[in-house]
């Protein structure tokens, strides 16, 4: 992919913040930044139409919770056109962290993902998807 180079012009706050945001992400130089806000803002704009995207979904439980895992694997198998991979980590002796790698619509990316951390007994859990160009 070649690279284009154009000029930009900010107010002096949106500069700053720009400037804050490389140092906050550790970016070498405004150019990445700027990439990778527009990039973002395509997978967003993915995500809201539709589209084809990949992602995964990592949660946290406690795996001594009553059927937690007998609840996850039913929820999963509605959605394995859209799984690639599930991988189960052991934290500590309470914890489980399972990260499952996804590819498909975003609505069903979406939908697996929400049933999924709203089931009672899950800690935590996110859902990040990207573009599949």
């Amino acid at each position: 992919m070649s690279v284009v180079r154009f000029g930009v012009s900010f107010e002096k706050e949106v500069l700053d913040a720009l400037d804050e945001y490389v140092l906050e992400n550790k970016f070498s130089n405004r150019s990445q930044a700027l990439r990778q806000l527009v990039n973002r803002h395509i997978v967003e704009k993915k995500w809201q139409c539709n589209n084809r995207v990949a992602g995964a979904v990592t949660l946290v439980y406690d795996h001594h919770k009553r059927e937690i895992a007998i609840h996850l694997a039913e929820i999963q198998r509605n959605y394995r056109e859209e799984i690639l991979s599930v991988q189960r980590f052991m934290l500590n002796e309470n914890l489980s962290m399972e990260v499952i790698s996804l590819d498909g619509i975003s609505s069903r990316l979406t939908a697996l993902s929400e049933s999924l951390i709203s089931e009672k007994g899950v800690q935590h859990g996110k859902l990040i998807m990207t573009r599949v160009d």
